[in-house]
């Protein structure tokens, strides 16, 4: 027995220092995926989407806070690929961990659930985590660039913006994504297959023609993500989203289709406008159809159960007992 014991005892450091490099190597990648798209704000330069934040908020989520020194080492990573490290890069590094972690206490604090099928979970992941925690990770990028005089004191306020904007993006579009994906259960639908073949395909040629076209074409996206929503719920409506959001991304740094002789800063508002509110959209109605679902399913249980309690009343047969039924809080 003491050997077990002392077996268990090894392998969870081992256990916690794999996930850990898993998490500094899946921040590191997502960063430089994230980097491939940028747009140049008052001469500093800024990502649309920042994919990292949104990783290390769902990994914190799904294996708790044990693994914040995998988000620092992978931010130390992305650092390290772009520049040289210096004494003044620490503030972003620390930003940049205290934001992920920061949105992990206020989700925590009001019950959150990965699953995100209830309404409350969309809010809180939107104004506490997506809104309220990046507000770190800008404020400590933004103000780092001021203090070393890479950037006017002017020009803090909207660098700061898009910084923030990015940052809450990437919590919006890639952590409901990744939590879908974690969660998702190895059983196809098979009644609704052909049904999600027909809507990627259409996504696929549809998304890119708005995107790109010269015509803003954007709420076309809209009719997509209502349908992805209605008939697979976040799964379906968030990789919608998170395809139309890369789409229109490369357009906007392309300076093609509807983002086509704009300034920097249109460009960033535009796309940051689109892609907040085609996030939000995806998001707060696959909640609400999530709960509904639940609710039916609630009642259709009880009613099952009323009807066989009823039919054994009428034979004069005592009923069968049953456990209590749980009741689902889904508000």
């Amino acid at each position: 027995m003491a050997a077990v014991v002392g077996i268990q005892d090894l392998r969870r450091p081992a256990v916690c220092a794999l996930q850990t490099l898993a998490v500094a190597a899946c921040y590191f990648a997502a960063g430089r995926l994230g980097l491939l798209r940028q747009l140049v704000v008052e001469g500093a330069v800024v990502t649309p989407i920042w994919p990292p934040t949104g990783v290390a908020v769902a990994c914190l989520l799904l294996f708790g806070l044990r693994i914040w020194p995998g988000i620092a080492l992978g931010a130390l990573l992305v650092v390290m690929s772009i520049s040289s490290v210096q004494p003044a890069v620490t503030g972003t590094l620390v930003g940049n961990t205290a934001a992920p972690v920061c949105a992990y206490y206020l989700l925590r604090k009001v019950g959150f659930r990965t699953d995100l099928a209830r309404l409350r979970d969309g809010f809180a992941l939107v104004f506490l985590a997506a809104l309220t925690a990046t507000l770190i990770s800008a404020t400590a990028g933004a103000g780092l660039l001021v203090l070393t005089g890479k950037l006017a004191t002017d020009g803090f306020w909207l660098v700061w913006s898009a910084w923030w904007a990015g940052d809450a993006m990437g919590v919006l579009i890639v952590t409901p994504v990744l939590l879908v994906l974690y969660g998702a259960r190895r059983q196809p639908c098979a009644r609704r297959w052909k049904e999600g073949v027909a809507l990627a395909l259409i996504t696929c040629a549809l998304v890119p023609f708005a995107t790109h076209s010269s015509v803003s074409l954007l709420f076309l996206v809209y009719p997509l993500l209502i349908w992805a929503a209605l008939r697979f719920q976040l799964a379906g409506s968030m990789l919608c989203a998170l395809f139309a959001s890369v789409m229109a991304t490369i357009a906007a740094t392309d300076e093609v289709g509807p983002f086509a002789r704009l300034t920097g800063v249109q460009v960033m508002i535009k796309l940051q406008a689109f892609n907040g509110a085609m996030a939000l959209t995806a998001l707060l109605l696959s909640a609400v159809i999530a709960e509904q679902l639940s609710t039916r399913r609630s009642v259709e249980q009880a009613c099952q159960e009323l009807v066989e309690v009823l039919e054994h009343l009428t034979a004069g047969e005592n009923p069968p007992s049953r456990p209590p039924i749980e009741v689902d809080d889904r508000r």
